[in-house]
């Protein structure tokens, strides 16, 4: 950030092309990008419990920050969100809970007693959100 102005997009295509990075070859889950926590298997947990307590996951963070930065459209980011923001990070969800030291009933009976009434509701015994973000009108 001293260097080059952050701008998450901008700073990977740098790195492609100046240092040889390269991105994971599958979308991270819970986004839409492929070069977001390559390096870290429990970020995307975080970014799951974020959308539990506030409604709001990862692709909803990445594509505000790309429609204010004229990156995408508003339409663009919507479709984005609506289609992986409330991906369930699965790849790591087994060593999540060794490393945590919890078992999975355990994990969902902690998630769903934290989940605000006034965020969720339940249709069909599966959790939705109640207003989701890409539902208001500008």
């Amino acid at each position: 950030g001293y260097y080059l102005k952050w701008d998450q997009q901008e700073n990977y295509y740098y790195a492609v092309k100046n240092t040889g990075f390269e991105p994971n070859p599958e979308r991270t889950e819970g986004s839409y990008s492929k070069h977001s926590s390559i390096d870290d298997k429990i970020d995307p947990f975080h970014y799951y419990t974020t959308l539990i307590k506030f409604g709001l996951g990862r692709s909803t963070y990445n594509a505000a920050q790309e429609i204010r930065e004229d990156k995408i459209t508003r339409e663009e980011g919507v479709a984005l969100v609506k289609k992986y923001d409330m991906e369930f990070p699965n790849k790591y969800f087994r060593e999540f809970l060794d490393y945590i030291n919890l078992k999975e009933d355990d994990f969902w009976k902690i998630i769903d007693a934290n989940r605000p009434d006034h965020l969720w509701h339940k249709v069909n015994n599966e959790w939705k959100l109640s207003n989701p973000i890409w539902s208001y009108e500008l």
